[in-house]
């Protein structure tokens, strides 16, 4: 008796990661650069958070319009969500120090901390996707050679 497996296509898993990576990076690098060109003339914490989070709407809004257009309204999603959860790290570290000079310090801190962050963990998923993509390959070439009565 043969058990029937059935096949994931981790290839459509990897579209979600990339919009994931990539929406986070540029949520965290677009929103902190918006608030600290803003931040560079004014020094209102009222101006450099309602800038971050005008930021944050309109980049989410124009990376899930950009993802449904170009591939489906999952990888979308991703993009919107990715893209805020990016961009939230800068209006968090911004939105409680009323010290400009400070205000400033720590968005960049938390910035710097959070780049590398998703950094890494895009290099660890992405190799380890590449990873399961290998095994996954290669088991089953040697699975199709194998049953061929090599």
């Amino acid at each position: 008796m043969e058990i029937e497996t059935k096949d994931f296509d981790y290839s459509k898993r990897s579209q979600w990661l990339r919009a994931a990576v990539l929406g986070a990076n540029d949520g965290l690098v677009s929103t902190a650069s918006l608030m600290m060109g803003v931040g560079a003339v004014k020094q209102d914490i009222k101006v450099m958070i309602l800038t971050g989070f005008a930021g944050l709407v309109a980049g989410a809004c124009s990376m899930a319009i950009g993802e449904f257009v170009s591939v489906y309204s999952q990888a979308a999603a991703a993009s919107a969500l990715a893209f805020s959860v990016g961009a939230i790290v800068p209006l968090l570290a911004a939105s409680f120090i009323r010290e400009y000079k400070v205000r400033i310090g720590v968005v960049l801190g938390a910035v710097s901390l959070a780049l590398v962050v998703f950094g890494w963990l895009g290099a660890v998923l992405g190799v380890l996707v590449g990873g399961w993509l290998a095994m996954a390959i290669t088991f089953g070439l040697t699975k199709l050679i194998g049953s061929s009565g090599l």
